[in-house]
């Protein structure tokens, strides 16, 4: 079996999380496993999502604050979308959920409330839900290129890879090459098992932001996916202090060795 073929997997199950990172605006990713946490399966993104809360263990009073500002106003828009986003951000994903969706049983109608709520649905793995409200989010008349982008990856972890793209494509009408989009755009192809498309529009994300890691990220995946290690490599250890570059090569060699075992099967 060749190297691109073992792309022809059932993209529901395989999507790597980056899709959804990139275009809900939620926890930034930091390299090439973030990237790819979902291509590994449950275990590996559960172990993922823990090191992040320990990560954020500093920010702990901050949090501790913003629990207390909510428990006072629960019906406080603002605080509730807040509170939702520090939730997403430290991990807590089933309670960012439950925060939000409260909060729009109380505010049906605000838009703000809703896009967050779509994106902790979605972080959270209902994604047809997710979709679903972030429909209400916008309207065709007034619409938001984050959320046309957010209802993109939605599809694509749906396994809708055409409809996530028109989504994209209308996203991009707003903003013309906005990297974030370009990136999930690519991605998207990649599960077409289209890597010469999904190279090309990374490419363009890359040339509109150099400085954006997790474009890097992307385009250096791809290129491995394509056996051209050395290029890939070369992208991840951009601006990278010797250790960390050292870690996000591993880290990239050790996805594509995942990815060739499954082509061996």
């Amino acid at each position: 079996m060749s190297k691109r073929s073992f792309l022809a997997f059932p993209p529901a199950r395989y999507l790597c999380s980056a899709v959804l990172i990139l275009a809900l605006g939620g926890c930034q990713t930091t390299g090439i496993e973030d990237v790819t946490g979902a291509l590994g399966g449950k275990q590996e993104s559960v172990a993922k999502d823990a090191a992040k809360a320990d990560i954020k263990a500093d920010a702990r009073p901050e949090m501790d604050a913003l629990r207390e500002r909510y428990r006072a106003k629960p019906s406080d828009p603002a605080i509730a979308i807040e509170y939702g986003k520090a939730l997403r951000t430290s991990g807590q994903r089933a309670q960012a959920v439950a925060v939000l969706e409260q909060a729009v049983l109380a505010h049906p109608g605000n838009k703000a409330l809703l896009a967050g709520y779509g994106r902790a649905l979605a972080d959270n793995g209902n994604f047809q839900q997710a979709f679903d409200v972030l429909g209400r989010a916008h309207s065709p008349e007034d619409p938001d290129w984050r959320i046309l982008s957010a209802q993109g990856a939605a599809l694509d972890q749906l396994g809708r890879n055409e409809e996530a793209q028109q989504y994209y494509a209308a996203a991009l009408k707003i903003v013309p090459n906005e990297p974030t989009v370009l990136s999930n755009l690519g991605l998207s192809y990649v599960l077409q098992n289209n890597l010469s498309k999904a190279e090309q529009v990374l490419g363009r994300a890359h040339q509109r932001n150099q400085n954006d890691a997790r474009v890097r990220a992307n385009l250096a995946l791809v290129l491995g996916l394509q056996g051209r290690e050395a290029e890939a490599e070369i992208l991840v250890k951009a601006d990278l202090p010797p250790d960390q570059a050292a870690a996000k090569v591993a880290a990239l060699r050790q996805l594509l060795a995942k990815k060739q075992q499954r082509a061996d099967k």
